[in-house]
Parts: C-alpha cells; sequence; structure tokens
C-alpha cells in the first residue's frame, strides 16, 4: 500500500499561535520519516493572535504546507474545505493542540495494511501538560472513571471500536458518507463515525498510533468545552433520533441525582416504598462521592499531583457534560428544536 499511498493531513486552527508551528512540523517530520507523499492542510479561521503570520513563514520551510481561510470559524466547515482540496488517498484529521510522533504516518499505514477491512484507523492520545491544573485534568480525561470507556483516551488492547480521535480515513469513506455536519459546532467528529459504523464501514484502534495533545490549563474554559459536548450530543441524537452511546448518558444522570437529591429528602418516610427509593438515591451519590475521592488519589498520588486538582478535573468533565445534556434535553422538543446561540460560540 504504502507504494500509493498520497496521505492528506487537515488542521483546523483559530488563535492556536501558541501551538500550531509545533503541530505541523511535527506532521511535516513525520511525513518525510515515512517516505511518502503527502500534503498538510492548515484551515485557519481567520485568527487574530499571529497565528497567520506564523503559518505564512512557515510555508516558506515546509513545502506541503497550504493555507486555506475559514470565515465562518466552525471546525465541521474546516474539515470539509480541507477534505474537498485534499487529493490524498488516505485523509488524517488532525487538532492544533496535537504533536505527533516521528512514526505517526508509518503507523497508520501500516495499521491498513495489518486491518484491510478497516475504513478509519486511530490510536491513543498521550497528555502533555503546561502546568499543575493541565496535569490533574489531563489525569481526569485519561480515566475511565472520567470519560468511560473511550479507549482512544484510556487505552487498551487492539481493536474495531465505534469512535477514535484523529482518525485517519479512506477516501472512500467520504463518497459513501458524505462530509462532516457544519451545523454541528461539536461532536461533529463523532456523529461521523456514527454515520460510518451505521453505513457498515469499521473503525480500528491500534495503540501503535500515538498522538501527544496539550491539554488546556483552564477549568472555566473546560467546563464550557464539556458543556457544549454535552449540549451538541443531544443535537446529535435528535438528527438520528436514538442515542448514538449510553455512555454519554451517564454524566446527566448523575447530574439529575444530585439536582432530585433534597426533593428525595423531603418525600413522606410514612410510605416504604419511597424511603427506600431514597435510601438508594442517597447510596449511589455516596457511591460517586466514594469513587471520586478514591479515584482522585489514586491518580494523584501516581503522578505527583493533588488530590483537589484531580478531583476538581473529574468534577468539571461529568458536571459541564451532564447540565449541557440537560439543557439541550430541557430546552426543547426531542425531534429537533432551534440550537442555542450561546451554544454556537467557541470555547477556546
Amino acid at each position: 500500500m504504502k507504494d500509493q499511498v498520497l496521505i492528506s493531513v487537515v488542521i483546523p486552527c483559530y488563535n492556536e499561535v501558541a501551538f500550531i508551528e509545533k503541530c505541523v512540523k511535527s506532521v511535516s517530520v513525520s511525513l518525510r520519516a515515512s517516505k511518502v507523499s503527502g500534503e498538510i492542510f492548515v484551515v485557519d479561521g481567520q485568527s487574530t493572535d499571529g497565528t497567520r503570520e506564523l503559518l505564512s513563514r512557515l510555508q516558506n520551510s515546509i513545502a506541503e504546507l497550504t493555507v486555506l481561510d475559514n470565515p465562518d470559524r466552525f471546525t465541521p466547515k474546516a474539515l470539509n474545505m480541507g477534505i474537498e482540496k485534499a487529493e490524498g488517498s488516505l485523509i488524517n484529521i488532525l487538532g492544533a493542540h496535537s504533536i505527533v510522533s516521528v512514526d505517526y504516518i508509518e503507523k497508520n499505514i501500516q495499521a491498513f495494511d495489518k486491518q484491510p477491512k478497516a475504513s478509519c484507523v486511530g490510536g491513543r492520545i498521550v497528555n502533555e501538560y503546561e502546568n499543575d491544573v493541565s496535569r490533574a485534568i489531563g489525569l481526569a480525561m485519561s480515566s475511565g472513571f472520567g470519560v468511560g470507556n473511550a479507549r482512544f483516551r484510556t487505552g487498551g488492547s487492539d481493536g474495531f471500536v465505534d469512535t477514535v480521535a484523529f482518525g485517519t480515513y479512506k477516501r472512500e469513506v467520504f463518497d459513501k458518507v458524505g462530509l462532516f455536519d457544519e451545523k454541528l459546532v461539536r461532536n461533529q467528529d463523532d456523529e461521523f463515525n456514527y454515520r460510518m459504523t451505521r453505513a457498515g464501514m469499521q473503525i480500528f484502534y491500534t495503540s501503535s498510533i500515538v498522538t501527544k495533545y496539550l491539554v488546556r490549563s483552564d477549568l472555566k474554559k473546560l467546563f464550557r468545552q464539556y458543556f457544549q459536548y454535552g449540549y451538541w450530543k443531544v443535537v446529535v441524537n435528535r438528527k438520528h433520533k436514538r442515542i448514538t452511546s449510553w455512555r454519554q448518558v451517564v454524566p446527566m444522570l448523575m447530574v439529575l441525582g444530585w439536582l432530585s437529591f433534597p426533593i428525595s429528602m423531603t418525600l413522606p418516610a410514612s410510605f416504604p416504598v419511597l424511603s427506600v427509593l431514597t435510601l438508594i438515591h442517597g447510596s449511589l451519590l455516596l457511591l460517586y462521592l466514594v469513587l471520586l475521592f478514591g479515584q482522585s488519589m489514586r491518580l494523584a498520588m501516581n503522578n505527583q499531583a493533588k488530590v483537589a486538582d484531580v478531583a476538581s478535573g473529574f468534577l468539571v468533565l461529568h458536571f459541564g457534560y451532564g447540565l449541557g445534556y440537560l439543557k439541550a434535553l430541557v430546552t426543547g422538543k426531542w425531534l429537533f428544536t432551534a440550537v442555542s446561540e450561546r451554544q454556537t460560540k467557541s470555547t477556546r
């Protein structure tokens, strides 16, 4: 396969002056190390922080780099612009906070050779940290307690999965299922992968493909990010009229549990059934607190982090996602509703 490959890498970007150079250079190095033909498309949302000027300078030394304008700024629009320009038989999607390994391109090609039935391959994310807060956030995001069974974050054995981050796709995938949904500000990659698997195509995860990800260090921005993830997951569900993955429901149920607990405590104790329900309710919330403290302590002790910081990361992930999901359910009908304008704004 290698002799016939042209691989295209598409990177959406907006105000990423601190990260984009490392990202682009790592891709360029990986392309040259793999000895295959490649092209890099950075689709910039008219950055105002010096990103565009930096990209112009990089074009002088990186022949594979093309910079495209994305006036709309939304990620799915950027992805589609890059895909439409790409000429590769394989198309890789990356984030601007990513740094790929030297053998990244090589390992993607090898994964297709080993799994010819796969239409998409992807690997694991290894977090890198700016400070103690980002370390704690990264630990929470790499934990099964934090994000469920998302293998690209938590690791695990190679095999077929329902989604990956930063996937590499065969071009035929886009011919069969179309492009990314430009109405989705968030979760556009999960929704696209869902359409793939519903169409009978397979996604293969392998731990040999490694992408470093520079974790954000601001809990407030992380909360907004995960609030939007939860909110837009409901929009995806409405589009397909089904829950696309049951793990997405757990944070919402946890938030509901905490919000309804004060009400359950006021239920008449004279009704045995209600008393039992209140006891079960309280026991589940206590179990969550035990798991929260236990997982936070374990990760903190093993990674030289503060227990409070890791616990804060877990709480922000769970409550951000759960509240966003709950808001989207409450503010409209199940089939479809107008999206809140606030939830279309970037959280960067």
